[in-house]
């Protein structure tokens, strides 16, 4: 075949593929109620083909994290991926800092530390039109020096239309690849930083399930759930939150360190008298629940999201 009939032969292909190709015209049944798509280590999760979610977990990221986080009414992101003071948190995310000597939460480059997932899968059998499961399995890794953790961890969405609400559920199993010690630390597991307009510092309310409201009534205290609420600042006229709930057999007390510019997380390092240590060998299991509602938690019910949650 010469040049002049290569390039024929292209032209015709390629018109051929144009006419066959599949042009929808009208909203596809496929893309109703709750659907996920995995491509280059991300995941997208979409309610009515609208986007609810999205995990990020590319190679050459610091950490997995969730962002956006959407709302159930307004569509607007729940969750900032940057913001002062501290531009490097991300969203929804598990890191810590100091751990061993290497730092798995700020922006420093992955040489410092990393943690590293190897892969998203979503589990058809266990997804629904309402409900979805996926599963990522990461390594904690800094190249100069032993990998102190590997998780593995599954994540349900689920989507409750009737209570203008979703859920993301988390369990994580942590297991220590050597002794593990860790000092009084504020960087440190499960965290989030929501967007600006639900934070105190801009009109929003931090809230926890004891009635304590603001820093000052969570910061150190015991609670079930902890969030944020506000008006959005782009929909004035809907009020959404971003709850976060800790499971009762977590392996700590459910004590809050919580920031009025958007930052919380229920991890008890922030206020240890002793270093917690783990042995190799040993693993962990963590369990958390978070409510993206309309309204306020009262509102919305999330009394009633965290008892059926942890009956399941």
């Amino acid at each position: 075949m010469n040049r002049r009939q290569f390039l024929t032969a292209t032209a015709i292909a390629a018109a051929t593929h144009r006419v066959t190709a599949i042009d929808y015209t009208k909203p596809v049944k496929d893309a109703e109620g709750l659907t996920g798509y995995v491509n280059h280590g991300n995941l997208f999760a979409r309610w009515n083909n609208l986007p609810l979610t999205n995990y990020r977990a590319q190679s050459d990221l610091k950490y997995p994290y969730f962002h956006p986080v959407n709302g159930p009414v307004s569509g607007l992101s729940l969750t900032a991926e940057s913001a002062l003071p501290y531009p490097h948190h991300r969203g929804l995310w598990l890191g810590c800092h100091p751990l061993n000597g290497g730092d798995y939460w700020s922006d420093k480059p992955n040489a410092t530390g990393q943690i590293k997932s190897t892969g998203v899968t979503i589990v058809e059998d266990k997804s629904t039109t309402t409900s979805m499961t996926f599963t990522d399995q990461c390594e904690w890794v800094w190249p100069e020096h032993a990998s102190p953790f590997k998780d593995r961890r599954t994540f349900c969405i689920t989507v409750h239309p009737d209570r203008k609400a979703w859920t993301l559920d988390m369990d994580i199993h942590l297991h220590a690849l050597e002794d593990i010690q860790i000092k009084k630390a504020k960087h440190s597991l499960l965290a989030i930083r929501v967007a600006s307009d639900i934070s105190p510092t801009y009109g929003g309310i931090l809230m926890n399930s004891e009635g304590g409201t603001g820093a000052e009534g969570t910061y150190g205290q015991e609670a079930r759930w902890c969030g944020y609420h506000g008006k959005r600042r782009l929909n004035p006229d809907v009020v959404e939150g971003l709850t976060m709930m800790t499971h009762p057999k977590n392996p700590w007390r459910p004590v809050w360190f919580t920031r009025e510019y958007g930052h919380l997380s229920p991890s008890p390092f922030n206020f240890l008298k002793e270093p917690w240590s783990m042995k190799s060998g040993s693993e962990i299991r963590l369990r958390y629940r978070f409510a993206l509602h309309a309204g306020t938690p009262q509102e919305a019910d999330v009394d009633s999201l965290y008892e059926a949650w942890v009956k399941a």
